[in-house]
């Protein structure tokens, strides 16, 4: 019997944990079990074809909010050219309306409830004629005859060092986001979260972490992200894989779900020895309103929180994304504004503004006549009003959601977004709000917009409606230009200040060995040529220099080295110098 197991990511990088899972635990069927994985985004000809082609027995899909109803038009389209072939779907979008999914949808013969490592694998036996019958399978819905058939719960795995290693031996880890779990479970009761309908947390063994880790290292991954709801639940357990980690030397990029409140002195002083660029971290804030936490029954201690992220903040060495949810119950936008601008004020190094979603099964889609909750019919269940924002507040929540992706989760304005802050707008919400508002009255939310182009866009924008002069603009956007890209034109309508001979000028300062010591220590030997297509010198006037945070040029013309070789580790930006040519 040939096995074939499908999903489909949502993007390319993406990886499905699940699938593996499934084929790992069935060890005495490896040449039998295939893993195929697809897009979204592919073309459904394609992927249906993809999937036919496999000539499997049985297909099983993985479903989740994001990929349910691509999957579904995938698995019909099987069923209608391979009648014979069984089509298995499991994942937590299946997982608490089974029956009424099977009783929509015939061409589905069995949906795997809940954990499904042990489910499909005795599924898998019962399909081979191993002798187990399809009644005695837990967590199974399946057809008899003309009837769906529910059997019982499946209970949780309780020793997950029982689940075999996911990842195969020859696998490419290299080009894809690489998902692993250390625990299962969660020990807060989120009411937007599917985590909340099961009891506490179960954990792998220490030990067998950081084998698997160790062998993610060796087959190549550049990024690992922990899949654990809350990574840092048991301290001294994240300590000690943090502590793990520092020592291995590796520069993998390992991401974590973590409670920032629940970090003590002793995590923090460890996370400071961290290399840059080793840990990242996701921090769920989702409202600083203390009503709404309670509404949503999240325990959160805001203040230690905040303290924690700022002391992360101060080491330079960890990424630090923190979370809002624009909608819970109890928060309307006066209350969301003041959220937005607690968060804000940490300077986290993105903000990520997501949208309450009503999953089935999640405590907050019980009460959702309570609240007043309209939302999707279809995945992902988004909210579209409820008793405290209308719709047109979640369409400008939108807007404002759009331009903080762009112009500050993207860090291209870095410091014309600080400037303005500081002399413009006491509330940052506010100045976001504001230019949400530009960008939808000049019909900008309508239409797509290269790098280069959104310079010029927040040059008019400063310009026209803060009314900022344009020498002042066209340094700070200069400025954050050159920190993200090295070129020799600049965006329009950006300006170069000249000086005569500049690249003679720049030349003669490279050809110095001793400049190169002092301001490039790592090209030494590099003629001068060979550094000249390296790095970067920009002029900028007096005017110009007024408005960047380089206190002690701001009097004078200044050219400033831009130095691409080794960017910073967390955002990415050359390396700079003020120096004299």
């Amino acid at each position: 019997m040939k096995i074939l197991l499908a999903a489909l990511n949502s993007k390319f990088v993406h990886s499905s944990l699940a699938l593996r899972y499934l084929k790992a635990f069935c060890p005495d069927k490896p040449n039998n079990i295939k893993i195929r994985e697809f897009t979204i985004n592919d073309p459904m000809d394609f992927i249906a074809g993809e999937i036919f082609r496999e000539d499997a027995d049985v297909i099983a899909f993985s479903t989740y909010i994001w990929n349910v109803r691509e999957t579904l038009q995938a698995a019909r389209r099987i069923k209608k050219v391979r009648e014979d072939a069984v089509i298995i779907l499991g994942g937590p979008e299946v997982s608490y309306d089974s029956i009424s999914i099977m009783e929509d949808n015939e061409y589905i013969d069995y949906i795997v409830r809940g954990e499904g490592e042990i489910t499909f694998s005795e599924l898998m036996e019962h399909l081979e004629g191993g002798g187990r019958r399809v009644e005695d399978i837990d967590g199974l819905v399946y057809r008899k005859g003309d009837k769906i058939r529910s059997n019982g719960e499946r209970r949780l795995i309780d020793d997950l060092s029982i689940i075999p290693f996911p990842y195969g031996e020859d696998e490419n880890l290299g080009n894809r986001i690489v998902y692993y779990e250390a625990s299962r479970g969660c020990p807060f009761q989120c009411q937007y979260c599917l985590s909340s309908t099961i009891k506490g947390v179960r954990f792998m063994p220490i030990d067998r972490v950081k084998d698997d880790l160790l062998r993610l290292i060796r087959l190549g991954a550049k990024q690992v992200k922990f899949v654990d709801r809350t990574f840092n639940c048991n301290p001294a357990f994240a300590m000690d894989i943090f502590k793990f980690l520092i020592e291995t030397g590796t520069d993998i990029n390992f991401h974590f779900e973590i409670s920032a409140d629940l970090m003590d002195d002793d995590t923090l002083r460890l996370l400071r020895e961290a290399p840059p660029g080793l840990f990242q971290f996701e921090i769920g804030v989702q409202s600083t309103n203390t009503g709404v936490l309670e509404n949503i029954k999240r325990k959160t201690f805001l203040p230690k929180l905040f303290s924690n992220v700022m002391a992360v903040k101060q080491g330079e060495n960890i990424h630090q994304h923190l979370d809002l949810i624009a909608g819970l119950p109890g928060e309307n936008m006066d209350s969301f504004a003041r959220s937005f601008d607690d968060v804000f004020r940490v300077r986290p190094d993105m903000l990520q503004l997501g949208f309450l979603k009503l999953l089935k099964g999640s405590g907050i889609r019980e009460k959702g006549q309570e609240y007043g909750y309209i939302y999707t019919d279809e995945p992902p269940y988004e909210v579209l009003a409820s008793k405290w924002m209308s719709y047109g507040d979640i369409l400008r929540l939108k807007l404002v959601e759009e331009v903080l992706e762009i112009f500050y989760n993207s860090h291209r304005f870095d410091n014309t977004i600080e400037y303005i802050l500081a002399n413009r707008f006491g509330s940052p919400y506010e100045f976001f709000l504001q230019l949400s508002r530009y960008w939808e009255n000049n019909g900008l939310h309508r239409m797509k917009h290269g790098p280069k182009k959104l310079y010029s866009i927040m040059y008019d924008y400063m310009t026209a409606e803060l009314g900022m002069s344009e020498e002042g603009v066209n340094g700070l956007l200069k400025y954050d230009y050159l920190l993200m890209e090295k070129a020799l034109v600049l965006p329009e309508p950006l300006k170069k200040t000249e000086i005569p001979n500049f690249k003679q000028r720049c030349f003669d300062f490279l050809g110095d060995p001793h400049n190169v010591e002092k301001y490039l220590p790592g090209y030494a030997g590099f003629s001068a040529k060979q550094l000249y297509k390296q790095v970067h010198f920009e002029v900028f006037s007096r005017g110009e220099m007024e408005y960047i945070n380089m206190e002690r040029h701001k009097d004078t013309e200044t050219v400033i080295l831009f130095d691409y070789s080794n960017p910073e580790r967390i955002r990415g930006k050359a390396r700079i110098c003020a120096v004299e040519i």
